[in-house]
C-alpha cells in the first residue's frame, strides 16, 4: 500500500528526493572534514605562567590548588598535571560527548575561586583556560630572508602583528608562539644588593611603582572657579621604555641626600621575555607559530583561512620579514579525501556498468544510478545531525554501501521487468504487483544488512570512536536506500521502463548476447558443480575445515596495529639528553638533526624547536618536525630507517 502511494503520485516522490539531496548538500557544506574520527575524549588545558619558580614551587603553590578546586566538575574523567621551570599546566579529560562550552565556563569559575590563594605574580599574569585539539594542524613560520632579524626580534614582530589575527580565525583553537618578544631585563648584580642591604624585591617593588600611568585629570575641570578660562589636560610622563630611564629609577634615597638608582645594582638591556624555548626552520631562527584545531574544527577550511589571512597580513610585512607554511597535516586529509572521493565515483561507475552488462537495458540502468547517489547524500544528513565528520572512514563506507545499496534497486528493477516479460502487465501494473511480492524482501534485507553493522557503533573505548562513524554510515545510508525502494525506484520503473510483452527479458544478439550466453554456460557449469559437491560433502567438509584452519593460522602470525601505517608526509623527532644538560648541548644535537634531514633529497622544511617536547619542557629537551616533498616528487625507494650516527634511535 505504501509502495502504491508513491507509484500513482511519482511527483510526491520526486520531491522527497530532491529535498534530501538539498539537506545533503546543506549537510555537506557545514559538516567538518578530518583525516579521521576524533579518537580522543574532549579535553581543557589550563595554564599558569609563574616566571622564576622552580617546577616544585609551581606544582605546590599553584598547580595543586587550583587542582583541589577542578574535582566534582561535572562529567570529568580524569586530570593530570605537569610543572616545569616557571610554567604549569592541567589537562582536564571529560567523558566522550560532553560539552566543552559548558565545562570551560565551569572550570573558569573555579579557577577564579582559587585565585585568591595563588601566589601575586600568577595572578598578574593571568590563568588561561583554553579547549583545543591536542595536536598541531599547522605551522606558521616568520623568518627573515636576508637574515639581518635575529629571532627575538621576529617574535616580537610575531607577537604585535600577527598572533592576534591568526587566534581571531574560526577553526583556531590555539596559536601558540614558539619563540619570544622582547623585554626589559635586569640583571640583578648580588654583590652589589648585599652592600646597600637591599632585596630583589626592594627593586622591583620600586620599577613597579615607578613604571606606571597615572590618571592625573584637567586643569580647569568642572566644577571650575567662576571666570576660568583655560582647559586643558594634564599629561605626564608615560611608562618607561628605555634602558636609560630603567637604570635612572630610584630604588632608595639616603639620609645625605644620595640617591640609589637601578643601574647601581643591575645590569638593564632589551632582550628577551622568555629563553627557555628557541625555534629554527632548516637551520636559520624563525619565530613559529603552532596552531590548533577547535574541537570539531574543519581542517581544510581553517588551513585555508590560515593561509589567506597571513596573505593579507603579508601586504604590510616589511621587506626583512616573510613567511611560510613549512609543517602542514591538511595535505594529507585533502590527498586521503581525494583520493577515496575519486574511489567513490569508480564504484558508482563500475556498478553502473556492471548493471547495464547484466540487465541489458539502458532505461533499467538509470534508475539504481539515480537512486544510489540519493541514497548516499540522505546520509550526509544523518552524518550532520549526529555530529560526526567528514573522514577517511566515513567515505571508505559510502564506498563499501554502493555495493550493498544497489541491491534494493535491482531487486525492484529486475522483478518489475520479469512480470512485464512473463505476465505482458504494462510498466505501471507490474510495478505495483512486484512492489506487492517485494515489501516483506526489501524490509528483511535491510534489518539483516544492518543488523551487521549496528553493533560496531557500541564497540567501547578508541575502537568504538573509530568506527562507529563507518558503521553509522552504512546504517544510514541503507535506510535511505530501503525509503528510495519505496518511494522514488517504484516511481521510476512505472514511468521509464519500456517493455513489449512477450519479447525476450535479456539481449540475445551482440556484445550483451554473446554475455549473457557466456553468463549462462558458468551458471550451468556452476550449478553442476555445486551437485558434485553436495554428493560427496564428507570429503568437501576436510577441505574447508582445512581452509579455515588455515585462516586462523595465518590470522595469528599476521601483525596488528590500531591504524595502518601511512605516508602521511611528515614525520616527529624527539631530542631528549639526560637530566640537567643545557639548552647549549639541546642546540648542538638539534643542528646535527637538522643538518642530517636537510641532506636529504626527500625533504622540504625542517624545524627544531629548543626547549619543548611532547615528553616535557626544559632545557634538556627538544622537537624536530620534518615535512617531505609531495608524493609525487619522491620517486624513489621508499626509506624506513635514516639514521645519521649509530647511537640514535630511529623508526
Amino acid at each position: 500500500m505504501f509502495a502504491k502511494f508513491f507509484i500513482d503520485r511519482p511527483i510526491f516522490s520526486w520531491v522527497i528526493a530532491f529535498i534530501i539531496l538539498l539537506g545533503g548538500t546543506l549537510a555537506l557544506k557545514n559538516l567538518p572534514v578530518s583525516q579521521y574520527p576524533s579518537v580522543a575524549p574532549p579535553a581543557l588545558s589550563i595554564t599558569v605562567n609563574y616566571p622564576g619558580a622552580s617546577a616544585q614551587v609551581v606544582e605546590e603553590t599553584a598547580i595543586a590548588l587550583i587542582e583541589q578546586e577542578m574535582n566534582g566538575i561535572e562529567h570529568l574523567l580524569y586530570m593530570e598535571s605537569a610543572s616545569q621551570l616557571g610554567t604549569g599546566n592541567i589537562t582536564l579529560t571529560f567523558e566522550a560527548g560532553s560539552n566543552l562550552d559548558l565545562a570551560s565556563v565551569e572550570a573558569q569559575n573555579r579557577v577564579k575561586r582559587a585565585e585568591v590563594r595563588l601566589p601575586d605574580e600568577v595572578r598578574r599574569l593571568g590563568i588561561t583556560v583554553t579547549k583545543s585539539a591536542r595536536n598541531y594542524v599547522m605551522f606558521v613560520a616568520l623568518f627573515s630572508p636576508d637574515k639581518s632579524l635575529n629571532d627575538v626580534a621576529l617574535g616580537s614582530f610575531a607577537t604585535s602583528n600577527v598572533l592576534d589575527s591568526v587566534q581571531r580565525v574560526p577553526g583556531v583553537g590555539e596559536a601558540l608562539l614558539f619563540g619570544t618578544e622582547y623585554s626589559m631585563r635586569l640583571w640583578l648584580k648580588m654583590d652589589k644588593l648585599h652592600s646597600y642591604n637591599i632585596s630583589p624585591a626592594d627593586v622591583a617593588n620600586a620599577v613597579r611603582a615607578q613604571n606606571s600611568e597615572l590618571a592625573t585629570g584637567e586643569l580647569g575641570q568642572l566644577p571650575s572657579a567662576p571666570g576660568q578660562e583655560l582647559n586643558a589636560v594634564i599629561v605626564t610622563r608615560s611608562r618607561l621604555s628605555t634602558p636609560e630611564e630603567f637604570g635612572n629609577v630610584i630604588v632608595r634615597t639616603n639620609p645625605d641626600g644620595s640617591t640609589l638608582r637601578v643601574k647601581d645594582v643591575a645590569r638593564v638591556e632589551l632582550g628577551a621575555q622568555d629563553y627557555n624555548r628557541a625555534a629554527r626552520i632548516d637551520g636559520q631562527p624563525t619565530a613559529a607559530i603552532a596552531i590548533r584545531l577547535t574541537p570539531g574544527a574543519n581542517a581544510l577550511d581553517t588551513v585555508k583561512r590560515v593561509k589567506a589571512k597571513m596573505t593579507e597580513l603579508s601586504r604590510y610585512f616589511p621587506k626583512s620579514i616573510s613567511w611560510a607554511v613549512p609543517y602542514d597535516t591538511s595535505k594529507f586529509i585533502d590527498i586521503s579525501i581525494r583520493e577515496i572521493l575519486k574511489s567513490l565515483t569508480e564504484a558508482l561507475l563500475l556498478v553502473v556498468l556492471v548493471m547495464y552488462l547484466f540487465l541489458g537495458n539502458w532505461r533499467a540502468t538509470l534508475i539504481p544510478a539515480i537512486v544510489i547517489p540519493i541514497a548516499l547524500v540522505g546520509a550526509l544528513v544523518g552524518l550532520y545531525f549526529l555530529g560526526f565528520s567528514i573522514n577517511v572512514l566515513t567515505l571508505f563506507a559510502m564506498v563499501l554501501a554502493i555495493g550493498i545499496v544497489v541491491d534494493d534497486a535491482i531487486v525492484v528493477v529486475e522483478n518489475v521487468e520479469r512480470i512485464m516479460t512473463t505476465e505482458g502487465l504494462s510498466p505501471r501494473d507490474a510495478t505495483r504487483k512486484a512492489m506487492d511480492q517485494l515489501v516483506a524482501a526489501i524490509i528483511a534485507i535491510s534489518l539483516v544488512l544492518m543488523a551487521v553493522f549496528i553493533p560496531m557503533a557500541f564497540f567501547p573505548g578508541s575502537t568504538g570512536a573509530i568506527y562507529r562513524q563507518f558503521a553509522v554510515t552504512l546504517v544510514l545510508t541503507m535506510m535511505f536506500s530501503a525509503l528510495m525502494a519505496f518511494t522514488l525506484t517504484p516511481a521510476l520503473c512505472a514511468s521509464l521502463l519500456k517493455h513489449s510483452p512477450g519479447k525476450a527479458l535479456l539481449p540475445t544478439s551482440g556484445p550483451l548476447g554473446w554475455f549473457n550466453r557466456f553468463f549462462a554456460r558458468t551458471t550451468t557449469n556452476y550449478t553442476s558443480t555445486v551437485g558434485k559437491i553436495v554428493r560427496k560433502t564428507s570429503r568437501y567438509l576436510l577441505v574447508y575445515a582445512a581452509i579455515f584452519i588455515a585462516m586462523g593460522w595465518l590470522f595469528s602470525k599476521l601483525p596488528g596495529s590500531f591504524l595502518p601505517a601511512e605516508d602521511q608526509g611528515y614525520f616527529i623527532n624527539v631530542v631528549q639528553l639526560p637530566p640537567g644538560a643545557t639548552q647549549g648541548r639541546t642546540l648542538e644535537v638539534l643542528s646535527r638533526v637538522e643538518n642530517y634531514y636537510l641532506g636529504q633529497k626527500e625533504v622540504e622544511h625542517v624545524i627544531g624547536v629548543a626547549g619543548f617536547s611532547f615528553v616535557g619542557r626544559g632545557q634538556n629537551v627538544g622537537i624536530v618536525f620534518v615535512t617531505l616533498k609531495p608524493w609525487d616528487e619522491r620517486k624513489a625507494a621508499p626509506r624506513s630507517r635514516w639514521c645519521a650516527k649509530p647511537t640514535w634511535r630511529c623508526s
